[in-house]
This record gives C-alpha cells, sequence and structure tokens, in this order.
C-alpha cells in the first residue's frame, strides 16, 4: 500500500531535510537506500551528538561509521580514528578505506603495522588509542570523530577494560560513533556514554536486513525449527520435530536410535546422555553429503561452525575424500592466481611443514577450514576467496562470527555446545545470535538460512527458545591495573583519578547514581581550576589570606551571637578576633589593589569547594567498588616504590613508576620489577626472546613442570628462576591486599622461541613448540609487542638487547603475516 503524505507531513520532511544537507549529499552518493537506523544514526551525527548503535551482524552499522568519516572530510583538518578489536577487522577496514579514500588519506597502526600515521582516517586497535592516550600523543590533534567497532567486545574479561579507558579518557570534543551488536541492555550502556560523553543518542535495531529461515537437520531431511503453516503463531515450534524429538529422531531417515528418554533441558537444548548422542552423531548424515544437498538447493556458500580447529581440519579432510568439486575451471584458474600473488613470499622449504598443497587443492575444490591454527596469509587468502565466491563451503570456529565480514547464503552448527576450556556448555542466545547473523547476504540473498544438525537428546523447545532471544547483556568488565594506576595518577592525581574510576561502566551498573556525581565533580573541579585563577595575587598566596578573612567573619559572628556567654569565652574569641585581624594585616595579599576582585573570586572558589567536598563524600559513602581495588592496587604500588608519598601525604609517581608506565603487557608489575633489579641484564637476544615468550604465552592445556632439559641453555635458566622467585613474591603480596594474583610463568613455548631466535628452521620450531603454525605466529608476535615494550623501557642494557630479539623472531613467516 502506498502513503500519500499529508500537507504537514511534507512540510516536516522538508524541514528535515534542509537541516541535513551533508545528509542529503552523502545520501545521493550511495548505491542503496539508507536503512531507517542508518539515517537516524547519520542525522544525529550531523546534529552534533555522539551515537551508539546496536543492530544484529550484517545491518549495515559500519555506513554509518562511514558517514562520520564523510562528515571529517568535509572540514579542512579534522581526523577520524577508526578502532576495532582484532587487527584481522583492523587490516580489512584499512583496505576498504584505501580503496575509497586513497591510500595518502588512510593509515593503519595496529603494533604490528604503522602505516601513513599522520593521516586524516587511520585504523587502529583499541590498545594502540589506549596508549596514545595515556602518552597525550600528537596524533590526538584535530581528532573529529572515534569509531569504535564491536564495542561490545567491552565484556571481554581479557581486553574489555581498555574499550572503557578509551571512553572516558577521549577529550571531551571528539565524538563517538559506538557501533555494537543487537544488546538488551543498550539504553543502559547509552545512559553511561551518556553521563561520561555527554550528548549520546541511543539507535537500536533488531530488523535483519535479510529474514532468517531456520531449519534442523534430521538425517536427511531438513526440517523447519518453526511452524510454517501459516496458521499459528510464527515461533511456534514445528510440530513435527516434536514428535521427533519425543521418538528419539526414529522416524527421520528410518534408523534413528536411543530411547528419547526425557529429562531437564538446557539453554543448548540438548537432553539425555552423552553415549546416546555418540549413537546417533555416528549415524548422522555425512559433511560431503550435507555440503552436495546444500549445492543441490542452491544454499551455497555455506559456513559450518565446528568448535574445534582439529574438527575443522578433519571436516575439510571429510569432505574432499567423498570427491566434492564445488568450482568451474574458470574458478580454479582465478583461486590459483590469487593464492600464487598472496603466497609467494612463503620460502620453498616452508610449504611442506605449513601443509601449502593440502590447502591448495582444497582452494581449488571449493573448501577451506578457517581458524586461529591457520597462518595468518591462509587466513587471509580463504577469506578473500569466500567474499569472490570462489569457495563455497568454510569449516570455521566461532571466532570468524566475530567481526571479519563473510558473509553467507547459509550457516550450518554442528552442535550447540561447546568446550569453554574446562567443560563443555551450552552456547549462550548471543553467541547463537552472532554465529547465525552471518547467514543472508544483503543485497543478493532475500533470506538467509540456518541449519542445526540433529543429535540425540536435542530439545526443540529449547533451541526455538534460544533462537528467538536475539540480544544478550552487555556487562562491564573493567579492573584497575598497574599501569592504568601509574598513567592516571601521573596526569590526574589519587584523588581525582578515583573520581575517573567512578566513571567507569563497571561502577555505572553497581551504581548508576556514582557515574552522575563523578562527572559533577569534574565539571566542578575545572571551575574551582578557573576561579582559583582568577584569584591568584602577585603579592602572596590569596587563598591562604582568604581562609584568615573567613575564619574571622565566623569568629566575629560567633561573638555576635554568644553575648551572653562566659566571660572566659568571650576573652579567648576576643584574643582570637586580634590575631586574625593581626595575621590578616600582616599578609601580603591585604594590600592588592586589587583585593576585593580577588575575594569575590575567593568566595566563588570557597562556596564551590564545599559543594564538591560534600559530593566526593557522597561518592565515598557509596559502593566504590572500583576504587576500593584502585586503592589496593596503590598500595602494592606505594610498597614496591612505584609510587612515593611525600611530607603532605600526596602521592605521586617516583622514576620507577615512569618505567612501569610503558609497560601495556598483562604481567605489567613483573614486567618493570624484573627490569628495575636488572633480572634480565645478562641476556642475550634469543634467551631475552624466550623469556618473553614465557610472560607472554598461556598454554591451551595444563603444561605441568617442564624438564631442564626443554629449557634453553646459557644465562636464561638462572633468570627465569630469579624471575619465578619474583612472581612468587608478587602473588603473594596481591594476595594479602586481596587482588587476584596471576598465573605463574609458562616455559612451554621458550625453548622454540630460542631456536627460532638463533635461526632454526620452521619445520624444527613447529616440531619443538608441537603448535600450528598460526598459534605460533600469534605467541611471536605477541612476543615482539612486549619485546617492543622493553626496549622502550629496558635500561642501557636490556633496551638493544630488546631490539636485536625482535628482529631475531621477526623473520619467516612471522615477517610477512600481516595479520595476528
Amino acid at each position: 500500500m502506498t502513503h500519500t503524505q499529508s500537507p504537514a507531513e511534507r512540510y516536516s520532511a522538508a524541514r528535515t531535510r534542509a537541516s541535513q544537507p551533508k545528509l542529503l549529499a552523502f545520501d545521493r552518493g550511495l548505491k542503496f537506500d539508507l536503512d531507517p537506523f542508518q539515517r537516524e544514526a547519520c542525522a544525529c551525527l550531523e546534529a552534533g551528538n555522539s551515537v551508539l548503535v546496536a543492530a544484529p551482524t550484517g545491518a549495515g552499522k559500519t555506513i554509518v561509521a562511514e558517514f562520520a568519516i564523510y562528515l571529517a572530510m568535509q572540514q579542512s583538518r579534522a581526523k577520524v580514528f577508526y578502532t576495532a578489536p582484532m587487527k584481522a577487522l583492523s587490516n580489512q577496514k584499512f583496505q576498504e578505506f584505501v580503496a575509497e579514500y586513497g591510500a595518502d588519506q588512510v593509515g593503519l597502526l595496529t603494533g604490528d603495522s604503522n602505516v601513513n600515521a599522520g593521516a586524516r582516517i587511520v585504523v587502529m586497535t583499541t590498545e594502540v588509542l589506549r596508549n596514545m592516550l595515556y602518552a597525550d600523543s600528537d596524533l590526538l590533534t584535530d581528532l573529529a570523530f572515534v569509531v569504535m567497532d564491536e564495542v561490545h567486545y567491552l565484556a571481554d574479561r581479557f581486553r574489555g577494560a581498555v574499550w572503557e579507558e578509551v571512553i572516558i579518557h577521549l577529550p571531551q570534543s571528539v565524538r563517538m560513533v559506538s557501533l555494537s551488536a543487537t544488546v538488551s541492555n543498550a539504553e543502559e550502556f547509552g545512559d553511561w556514554l551518556q553521563a561520561v560523553r555527554g550528548e549520546t543518542d541511543v539507535i537500536v535495531s533488531e530488523e535483519r536486513p535479510v529474514p532468517l529461515e531456520q531449519h534442523v537437520l534430521v538425517k536427511n531431511n531438513m526440517l523447519d525449527l518453526f511452524d510454517s503453516s501459516g496458521l499459528i503463531g510464527a515461533h511456534r515450534v514445528n510440530p513435527e520435530l516434536v514428535r521427533l524429538a519425543h521418538a528419539g529422531g526414529r522416524s527421520a531417515g528410518g534408523r534413528g536410535r536411543g530411547s528419547g528418554r526425557q529429562g531437564g533441558s538446557s539453554a543448548g537444548g540438548y537432553r539425555g546422555h552423552d553415549k546416546q548422542r555418540a549413537q546417533v552423531d555416528a549415524g548422522r548424515m555425512d559433511r560431503g553429503d550435507i555440503v552436495r544437498m546444500l549445492d543441490g538447493k542452491h544454499l551455497l556458500p555455506a559456513i559450518f561452525f565446528i568448535f574445534s580447529r582439529v574438527g575443522c581440519d578433519q571436516a575439510v579432510r571429510q569432505v574432499l575424500r567423498s570427491g566434492i568439486r564445488l568450482t568451474e575451471e574458470h574458478e580454479r584458474d582465478e583461486i590459483r592466481q590469487i593464492v600464487d600473488d598472496r603466497c609467494r613470499t612463503l620460502l620453498d622449504e616452508d610449504l611442506g611443514v605449513l601443509g601449502y598443497f593440502e590447502w591448495l587443492d582444497g582452494l581449488e575444490r571449493g573448501v577451506a577450514a578457517h581458524h586461529a591454527g591457520l597462518l595468518p596469509a591462509f587466513k587471509e587468502v580463504v577469506e578473500e576467496l569466500f567474499q569472490k565466491k570462489l569457495v563455497k563451503a568454510v569449516f570455521a570456529t566461532e571466532t570468524l562470527a566475530l567481526g571479519i565480514n563473510m558473509p553467507a547464503r547459509t550457516v550450518v552448527l554442528d552442535k550447540l555446545e561447546k568446550f569453554n576450556g574446562e567443560a563443555r556448555v551450552p552456547i549462550t542466545p548471543g553467541e547463537y545470535t552472532q554465529l547465525t547473523g552471518r547467514a543472508g547476504r544483503r543485497g543478493i540473498d532475500t533470506l538467509g538460512h540456518s541449519v542445526i544438525q540433529w543429535a540425540q537428546g536435542l530439545d526443540p523447545q529449547a533451541v526455538a527458545s534460544l533462537a528467538s532471544r536475539r540480544t544478550y547483556p552487555l556487562n562491564s568488565s573493567f579492573k584497575p591495573t598497574y599501569n592504568m594506576a601509574v598513567n592516571l595518577i601521573d596526569q590526574f592525581g589519587v584523588t581525582r583519578t578515583r573520581g575517573v574510576l567512578e566513571s567507569s561502566f563497571a561502577q555505572f551498573q553497581a551504581d548508576r547514581a556514582v557515574v552522575d556525581l563523578a562527572r559533577s565533580v569534574r565539571q566542578q573541579e575545572e571551575s574551582l581550576a578557573g576561579f582559583k585563577a582568577s584569584m591568584t595575587c602577585n603579592l602572596g598566596n590569596f587563598e591562604e589570606y582568604s581562609a584568615i578573612r573567613r575564619r574571622l567573619t565566623e569568629v566575629e559572628r560567633e561573638g555576635v551571637k554568644a553575648d551572653n556567654s562566659l566571660r572566659g569565652e568571650r576573652d579567648k574569641r576576643q584574643r582570637e578576633v586580634t590575631s586574625l585581624r593581626k595575621q590578616m594585616r600582616a599578609h601580603g595579599c591585604h594590600h592588592c589593589p586589587d583585593r576585593e576582585a580577588h575575594s569575590r573570586w575567593a568566595e566563588r572558589w570557597f562556596k564551590l569547594k564545599r559543594q564538591t567536598d560534600a559530593l566526593n563524600q557522597q561518592i565515598s559513602q557509596r559502593t566504590g567498588a572500583i576504587a576500593r581495588v584502585f586503592d589496593r592496587v596503590t598500595d602494592v604500588l606505594l610498597g614496591y616504590g612505584y609510587l612515593e608519598s611525600n611530607a603532605n601525604g600526596v602521592i605521586a609517581l617516583s622514576e620507577s613508576g615512569r618505567i612501569l608506565r610503558r609497560i601495556y603487557a598483562e604481567r605489567d608489575l613483573l614486567v618493570a620489577e624484573s627490569l628495575r633489579r636488572g633480572l634480565w641484564n645478562e641476556l642475550d637476544a634469543a634467551s631475552l626472546a624466550a623469556m618473553a615468550c614465557a610472560l607472554v604465552f598461556e598454554p591451551r592445556r595444563e603444561e605441568g613442570l617442564i624438564d631442564a632439559r626443554y629449557l634453553p641453555k646459557g644465562p636464561f635458566r638462572p633468570a627465569l628462576d630469579e624471575t619465578q622467585e619474583l612472581w612468587s613474591r608478587i602473588d603473594d603480596l596481591e594476595r594479602d591486599h586481596k587482588l587476584p594474583g596471576s598465573n605463574p610463568l609458562a616455559v612451554g613455548l621458550s625453548l622454540a622461541m630460542w631456536k627460532w631466535a638463533r635461526g632454526a628452521s620452521l619445520a624444527d620450531v613447529l616440531y619443538e613448540a608441537e603448535m600450528a603454525a598460526g598459534d605460533f605466529v600469534r605467541w611471536t608476535k605477541q612476543t615482539i609487542d612486549l619485546l617492543d615494550q622493553l626496549s622502550i623501557a629496558g635500561d642501557g642494557q636490556v633496551g638493544p638487547t630488546a631490539r636485536s630479539a625482535m628482529d631475531a623472531i621477526r623473520r619467516g613467516i612471522v615477517a610477512y603475516s600481516s595479520v595476528a
């Protein structure tokens, strides 16, 4: 039905267009019409506000970021920083912006890469921006917008605090474009942004750009999850699936096993015992047959999510063994050309150990795996070929669902549970939404499809509940660290730092009122600084003079009110009045020609100071959980001498604290203290690389004790003993202060890193590490990140050694892998 606008509506629309000329110009340059939520968010930006946009994966949130860039480019010097949670996504956005705006306008900062840092559009990881803010970098000049892509990463327990640090410390003049998955508490998050950033509009859309049809694959039958008769509600479970659940799956394919035992349903949709599940899993449709079926139904390209790297690789081999070939000859020619171009820097002797030829065979047949164990260059090729529709079936872990632009027509979920490092647990509604969000390519598909493979004990009702809950809550993971503490104290002092921490989303969620109070305190502190400047007198300390005058007024008023007081009290007051008058007349400011003007500013300062102190008192009486952790961190830093207290009790950074300011690693205090004590002064480049690796490496499983034969020789072992002893003492002190402590050093990769630094071959190193190439590259790049910090913070001995160590391990597959 066509809607005809009334005269009032036409007038309103004309006013709106007139007030948004830049959005109209931007809109004219697009090849598609903006969705309502996109248009609303862009209008808010043009109106001068920040925005939080929460929408499903693939909904087109990035267009709002592109409009922010468009607005900045209309100004002569304005700059935009685009932050992303992963280096892979940063690289992808960098390439997109270069294609759009030209290489001279776009930069990239990821720790690994430093390209055109002074450009007007700079893509970076969030950690890089946090470090720039703490260093007060010159690159922040003329910054107009910051885009925080995937801002829901704020909930990540390892890295989430960085997002909050950036949001809190960005200059108030910078407008933020926060892009999030659909979260159930977007309004709460928006309220916090409003409290700490000023005018912020919250735009929420729960509409998928491409509708999703959800299916369950039972044997060789693909059944709808929800009833499709049209006679009942859209979210009523398909009755046939309910009957199958009660029958144990026997009616589909004829040979379903299991007794269909009843039991409590879980969030992931499974019931019954693992033995029953294994029996049915053994009879499930072969993956090669699933690919053929999807191909026959025109449901490729597809992403198969398998929550195991080994499972992904096995699935690819299984499909290839079945004889699958999904590509035409001209597609295979294009695949070979792209692979040759992207992998030409690989050394011939490394191809075998990297599994290059098997990988290429799969690509030419349209099939590939995608997981963190793959060489980064291989992952990039898979992503590019999938986007070009040359690879048709990708078997991936859930990391693929996090931000990288790889939409498919169909998403297949192998199971609805995964191993979280400790146990098998059901996937959450948020994870389900993120995974199935890849289904449906905007502008290509009219429908996206998700397919869940049947397993014994699958409860359709629980699965339907999982699929219907499309949002999940965003919870802060913010906690003060040693590095954060010294950086904030150096900039703001202890008292104001506590106020800054009270502004965190973590504290906001614990006690929303504290954020508003803390913001008022920060604003009043700025006014106090202005008042103080206005009452400054070149003849003396006017604050001190004003205090004498104020006390004199108070005592004289007390005398007027207490005419009938005892003679001794009257005499005491008179003596104080005489003394105060004498002090006042003797004070240098008493003879200032601008004394009364200064006094008026002093009265304003005193009145506002009294109000500010009252607000601080309210804050101190509230929850204050984050500030209490900060106080414990401060106590530890005082104990180790990274902070020092002067005669007046004012806490400030010591010289050692300036070393800690430059260490952003998770073990920041241990690294700084090892440098200060000179524990690594005797290490050569290879041994320092091995030590840095032990500090960043996190084994996937319990490592256990490492025999001394499997540790690097020479100075590494005594340095390791001293470092571990130091870790133990710090850990004890942290626990004494009710801080969580940290895990012991993990040396399982140290020998391999030592050998790599000494020139060993890739085959030898991967054999020693018992590790996939992609994992080795990732840990090596994290080692390089720490060595880079040591090269800056280290003294004359460790600094040069760290630089040599970086050069020694940044070679081969590490040197030309652009993504970590």
